[in-house]
């Protein structure tokens, strides 16, 4: 599993960003356990992910209402199939409203480029 960490920081708040070749929703929630066996994963706040898989779209927003949802819709603007791409919120005391879907696409943005690297 790719992970990159300490990406965005905002009001406390720290975000990283991970994926991995996957293709399915058992398949991922295996990755998801895999990267909570790191205990810094574990005690995050939020670890919401999407993948696009040949039976449709899955996501998990992990209590981060919509952050899934926004995963989805970049990984189907780059066409990104049967790859599983999680971002971890580690909350920092200070509610971030409408901000963290920007962070959320940016760690996003962030693991695409390196993707294609």
């Amino acid at each position: 599993m790719r992970i990159i960490e300490n990406i965005i920081s905002d009001r406390g708040s720290k975000y990283a960003v991970s994926g991995a070749p996957c293709r399915s929703e058992e398949e991922a929630k295996a990755l998801i356990k895999e990267l909570c066996r790191k205990k810094k994963f574990a005690k995050a706040t939020h670890n919401t992910w999407g993948l696009l898989t040949a039976e449709g779209p899955v996501k998990n927003d992990d209590g981060e209402s919509g952050a899934g949802m926004v995963i989805l819709r970049m990984l189907e603007r780059e066409a990104l199939q049967d790859h599983l791409v999680v971002v971890t919120r580690w909350y920092g005391g200070k509610h971030l409203g409408g901000d963290r879907f920007r962070h959320v696409q940016e760690a996003v943005r962030i693991y695409l480029e390196d993707l294609r690297a």
